[in-house]
């Protein structure tokens, strides 16, 4: 099948600079698909090119099977919505919606209709003549998004919409963005440098960094199977350690960590060998806690430390522990239930985790 969106070895040069650096990658019919990076990385870069408003140095770019480099934006099958909405306050709700429509001149009868429809489909049925300020955040981001849906687009491009919205807004909003994707059935190019947006809502994401992918798969696949140390920084918490590789077994290593600690890992595949500076990342949630070392049995690594931070934030809770042997804290999940739900600073705890869960790379990769 035919992908909605195709860019191939798409590249932007700004002189010497490579903004984007020969990125390839599709975008199936009907999908969320999000490009997530740091600021400056390339994305809106990436963006704006398939929007029209920049040409690449070299590369193509197709929307639905036929390339675009020579169609100007306002031909293009794609529409954008920006963080900072753009929304015209002059104009009522209905006629900011059906702006795109009387531009191609297109009936009155038909765009009221085509309104009307489109309300209906964001659930804000009946708002046609309320102005643009008698509208909540998220009410303005669902006429944003409904002012480009109304035209039909094949492609909808996404640039950090929700940035401007406060914390619980923004929380609501991921889920109903993914709901309105759904409902219309259309492709969406979300970019954003939250990591929490582009989990929540994407059936594929893109991490990216200086100029190029680092990695292209489901929310899983980049938090559970990361295939570059930057993409296991990046994505999601985790605690890293660096140390020299004393001893390898098939996918299993040792590694001697800087401050004399011997930590087991596990390399999934990657190219290591003894004597190789390498470091290790363990996601705080895949780390057990427990009273003593006698509940640990099992674990490839095991330590006691203590308390030294209580990081509540209700079900994503974390602590801070100290090893008793010295060195960096260890950040762990906090249980939510049972005997540790109470844990505070200073208590001692025993901690473990399977060298399965230690995600090694070469030091410096990333």
């Amino acid at each position: 099948m035919t992908p909605d969106l195709e860019c191939k070895a798409l590249t932007r040069r700004f002189g010497e600079f490579r903004a984007v650096d020969d990125v390839s990658f599709a975008v199936p019919a009907g999908s969320f698909f999000s490009i997530l990076g740091p600021s400056g990385c390339g994305k809106t870069t990436i963006m704006r090119m398939i929007a029209g408003f920049l040409e690449p140095t070299s590369g193509d770019i197709l929307i639905t099977g036929k390339s675009v480099l020579d169609v100007p934006p306002n031909k293009r099958a794609v529409n954008m919505v920006f963080q900072h909405l753009a929304l015209f306050p002059m104009m009522n709700i209905e006629e900011n919606i059906g702006y795109g429509l009387r531009r191609k001149g297109m009936s009155r009868a038909e765009i009221a209709r085509k309104v009307d429809e489109v309300l209906e489909r964001i659930g804000l049925p009946g708002i046609n003549t309320r102005k643009v300020d008698e509208l909540s955040g998220g009410q303005k981001q669902r006429v944003a998004i409904a002012r480009c849906m109304v035209l039909e687009p094949d492609v909808l491009l996404l640039d950090e919409p929700l940035g401007a919205l406060d914390l619980k807004l923004r929380e609501r909003m991921k889920v109903e963005l993914k709901a309105l994707q759904a409902a219309f059935d259309t492709t969406f190019v979300y970019i954003t440098h939250d990591q929490s947006e582009a989990l929540v809502m994407s059936d594929q994401i893109a991490v990216m960094n200086e100029g190029a992918f680092e990695q292209v798969g489901t929310a899983q696949e980049l938090y559970y199977r990361p295939e570059t140390a930057f993409v296991a920084g990046f994505v999601g918490d985790t605690n890293r350690w660096t140390g020299r590789i004393e001893r390898i077994s098939g996918e299993a290593l040792d590694l001697r960590t800087e401050n004399g600690m011997l930590m087991r890992g596990a390399s999934h595949g990657r190219a290591l060998q003894t004597g190789d500076r390498a470091a290790i990342y363990v996601r705080p949630e895949a780390i057990r806690v427990a009273h003593g070392a006698e509940a640990l049995e099992g674990f490839d690594n095991k330590m006691e430390g203590t308390v030294t931070s209580l990081l509540f934030n209700g079900a994503a809770s974390r602590v801070l522990v100290r090893p008793a042997t010295g060195g960096e804290e260890i950040e762990v999940a906090l249980p939510q239930s049972g005997e540790f739900a109470t844990t505070r600073k200073g208590d001692v705890l025993h901690i473990g985790w399977s060298g399965a869960q230690g995600n090694c790379f070469a030091a410096g990769a990333g």
